[in-house]
């Protein structure tokens, strides 16, 4: 079985080991992992979609066009029922500026400040991209509830405000990695795209 490159379109190295760990995982082997930082630097998509898989194919077609490799990448985020499924993809920049948490976050706090409804799921999509054009998505939902002020240490966006429906009395900041991985939305989406991922070996 020959071994085959696969580009992972993320400045995220979590999401590289996260990846590395689910095919260790499900016994996945003659895979090599591409960090961006590893490949021919090309401009970074504009990520203009409208859901998230539209984003994750946006990404991983740019990857896979631009370095023609197979390419996979995701786009994630927390949907909030009481807010009509809102950050959703604008959850990086929820509060403005991309990527600020803490902000992110006290805005999130504020506009649910009076709300009791809580429920809430991180969502993550999935795309795998081949050079020659085929598309493969995957989607994981890890059900939950909005905490009223931040929780833990641990994880990184929306993780200290989030209470996994699976593990009580804990936000995600509580978790430990292995926990967080083996519980979370892009770890469920990842193990459904395995396959794909596997008959890139042919």
């Amino acid at each position: 079985m020959s071994t085959v490159k696969l580009l992972v379109a993320s400045n995220n190295a979590k999401k590289l080991v996260e990846l590395e760990q689910v095919l260790r995982e499900l016994g996945i082997e003659g895979v090599e992992l591409i960090s961006l930082h590893d490949a021919p630097s090309y401009p970074e998509p504009a990520e203009t979609g409208l859901s998230f898989a539209e984003n994750a194919l946006i990404k991983a077609r740019a990857g896979a066009v631009a370095t023609g490799l197979p390419c996979v990448a995701d786009d994630s985020g927390l949907t909030v029922v009481a807010l009509n499924e809102m950050p959703g993809v604008l959850s990086a920049r929820w509060s403005g500026a991309h990527g600020d948490d803490k902000a992110n976050n006290r805005l999130l706090l504020a506009q649910m400040e009076d709300i009791n409804v809580r429920g809430a799921a991180f969502v993550s999509c999935c795309a795998l991209v081949t050079p020659d054009g085929e598309e493969t998505t995957a989607e994981g939902r890890w059900e939950g509830t909005l905490l009223r002020e931040p929780r833990g240490e641990n994880g990184f966006g929306y993780d200290p405000l989030f209470a996994p429906a699976d593990a009580p009395g804990r936000s995600s900041a509580e978790l430990t990695a292995e926990e967080k991985n083996a519980r979370s939305h892009r770890g469920k989406a990842l193990r459904e795209l395995a396959p794909a991922i596997a008959a890139l070996r042919g």
